[in-house]
């Protein structure tokens, strides 16, 4: 790979040395490309010209070695490979500071299509978006169902006091980004803190789980589950929470937030959570809680990206309203939070 080729993150020569002595390589050369950056782990695609790969690394002047854990990817994804849960084909752990200074994986090439924005599905229908949306939520059953310790996973996470330390974490993480008062955010936070319920069950926890971390194929079925950099043991509602949320939020935010979920066709929360008890057996109870924390950690996030935007921190466009979705995701959590439900 020559330097021309080489998109920033891959050191053209030391990576594809490398990449060559690891990965079975039929081409000659090798040629990456970026295809996604910003806050989330890099991913390029790397191609020989026969066969194609993907290459996740941590973001472009990371420091934190445990905020973008590619080895934890690696990890999960390679331990859920022989079960029902759609993963990518995981080849290699790179953890030498001397190839690109940063550990990198690389997994297969999955082909699917994600989807963000309502838009993007509208054109597709409404019982084909009903169909996606019945695989998003029967696949995330199918991941709660997955054993951990018969898969490696027993030590992935520490599932005891779980919800206590995500109220905490999330805390933590909003007075890091403090740059005004969020009286909205106390009232919430205050709330849960008050209101922890014992664990529902321990399971493999994606994080993240949302329609566009799922590859869809050309059958509008999950092709691969992506973007575990958040995923850990612990309460599968947690899971199911922030599908609802995203639900709830439809399509108001604009393109603030993923609104997929708001798409005609995309099952209601209602049908969410009677497909996820069908699926696993198990009916959610005190889920009020599990939504509060849902938007809670949402906004917190949003916060982050917002105070670093007025850093200067950010780079490109649409980050501008980021603010402004703030203070309604924390009402939803809120509104959960009081019916309890």
């Amino acid at each position: 790979m020559t330097t021309q080729e080489a998109p920033p993150g891959l050191d053209p020569v030391r990576f594809g040395e490398w990449f060559a002595s690891t990965v079975p390589v039929a081409g000659k050369e090798l040629t990456a490309r970026l295809l996604a950056g910003g806050r989330s782990n890099l991913t390029y695609e790397v191609t020989d010209g026969v066969s194609t790969w993907v290459v996740r690394r941590p973001p472009l002047g990371h420091v934190l070695a445990t905020a973008h854990d590619v080895a934890r990817e690696f990890r999960v994804m390679s331990a859920l490979r022989d079960t029902d849960v759609p993963v990518p084909k995981t080849y290699a752990l790179c953890t030498d500071p001397e190839v690109i200074g940063v550990p990198f994986y690389v997994m297969e090439r999955v082909q699917g299509t994600t989807y963000r924005r309502a838009e993007e599905l509208e054109p597709l229908g409404a019982e084909r978006t009903r169909t996606i949306s019945i695989g998003l939520i029967d696949t995330l059953a199918r991941l709660h169902a997955v054993d951990p310790a018969a898969v490696g996973l027993v030590d992935f996470g520490r599932p005891e006091g779980f919800l206590g330390r995500q109220v905490r974490r999330w805390r933590t993480q909003l007075d890091a980004s403090h740059n005004r008062d969020l009286p909205a955010a106390d009232e919430l936070h205050a709330r849960l803190a008050a209101a922890v319920p014992p664990e529902s069950a321990t399971a493999i926890v994606h994080g993240d789980y949302r329609l566009d971390n799922v590859l869809v194929d050309e059958h509008d079925r999950p092709a691969a589950v992506i973007d575990w950099e958040m995923a850990t043991l612990g309460d599968p509602l947690t899971d199911l929470a922030l599908l609802v949320v995203y639900r709830r939020l439809g399509t108001r935010l604009g393109h603030v937030v993923p609104d997929a979920a708001g798409a005609p066709g995309f099952l209601d929360e209602e049908a969410l959570i009677r497909r996820y008890a069908g699926g696993t057996g198990h009916a959610p109870s005190s889920f009020g809680f599990y939504l509060g924390l849902a938007a809670f950690k949402l906004a917190v996030i949003l916060e982050g990206i917002h105070f670093r935007h007025l850093q200067g921190q950010t780079v490109g466009a649409g980050f501008d309203d980021v603010g402004t979705a703030v203070e309604p995701v924390l009402d939803v959590g809120l509104t959960a939070l009081r019916g309890n439900h």
